[in-house]
């Protein structure tokens, strides 16, 4: 299982972008290695912590709990970064 971590807040015009890439990207795999991918979404305005870490950089993605990307999300990228997660 490929951990997908979106991490923004409410009402970030980015994050909503990275969010539909994210959506996109994930309906478009293979359908077995879509899935095996949980995407979780987590607002920096409920975690103090996430807030201290993040805020300057929102959107952030992280997989498998490693950054992927911040501010900006490439679609092709993220795609390449799934497939090669979910190869044995």
């Amino acid at each position: 299982m490929t951990t997908l971590t979106l991490i923004g807040k409410p009402e970030c015009h980015l994050c909503d972008v990275a969010e539909e890439i994210v959506e996109t990207v994930v309906a478009d795999l293979p359908d077995d290695v879509a899935d095996a991918v949980a995407v979780e979404r987590v607002s920096i305005l409920e975690d103090p912590a996430l807030y201290d870490r993040w805020w300057e950089k929102i959107p952030v993605v992280l997989i498998d709990g490693a950054l992927h990307a911040h501010w900006r999300v490439s679609a092709d990228r993220l795609r390449d970064a799934l497939l090669d997660a979910g190869r044995p």
